[in-house]
C-alpha cells in the first residue's frame, strides 16, 4: 500500500520561499507520476503540479507557473515542490499523491485519479 509523507511547510512572509518534500513508500512507490495538491477550508483540493514517473516532465497550474518548480529524486522516492515568491493566497495544506490516470503526449503531462493521501503540510503566508 502506498504511503506519502509531506514535510517542509511553515509560516513565511510574502515574497519568501519554501521547499516542500514528499516521500513515497510502499509497493510500487517509484512507479507513479506524483502530483502536488492544496486545500483551503471550504474548498476542494486542487492540483497545482505533477511530475512524471521518470521525472522528465512536469505540469503546473497557471496560478503557480513560473514561481513553483517540481522535481524528483528517484533514488529517494522523493518529490520536491520549490515555492518562490509566496503570496497570501498560497496559504493552504499541501498534499502529494500518486496519479492513477496520466496522459503524456509531446511535451504535455496531464495527471489525475489521485486517491492516496498523506497528512499534508501546512503553508501559511502572512505579513
Amino acid at each position: 500500500q502506498l504511503q506519502f509523507v509531506e514535510s517542509g511547510g511553515g509560516s513565511v512572509q510574502p515574497g519568501e520561499s519554501l521547499r516542500l518534500s514528499c516521500t513515497a513508500s510502499g509497493y510500487g512507490a517509484g512507479n507513479y507520476a506524483i502530483g502536488w495538491l492544496r486545500q483551503v477550508p471550504g474548498k476542494e483540493r486542487e492540483e497545482i503540479s505533477c511530475i512524471s514517473t521518470e521525472g522528465t516532465k512536469t505540469s503546473d497550474a497557471t496560478a503557480v507557473k513560473g514561481r513553483f518548480t517540481t522535481s524528483k529524486d528517484r533514488t529517494k522516492n522523493t518529490v520536491y515542490l520549490q515555492m518562490n515568491d509566496l503570496k497570501p493566497d498560497n496559504t493552504a495544506i499541501y498534499y502529494c499523491s500518486a496519479a492513477r490516470a496520466v496522459r503524456s503526449f509531446g511535451g504535455v503531462l496531464e495527471c489525475g485519479g489521485f486517491e492516496t493521501w498523506g497528512q499534508g503540510t501546512q503553508v501559511t503566508v502572512s505579513s
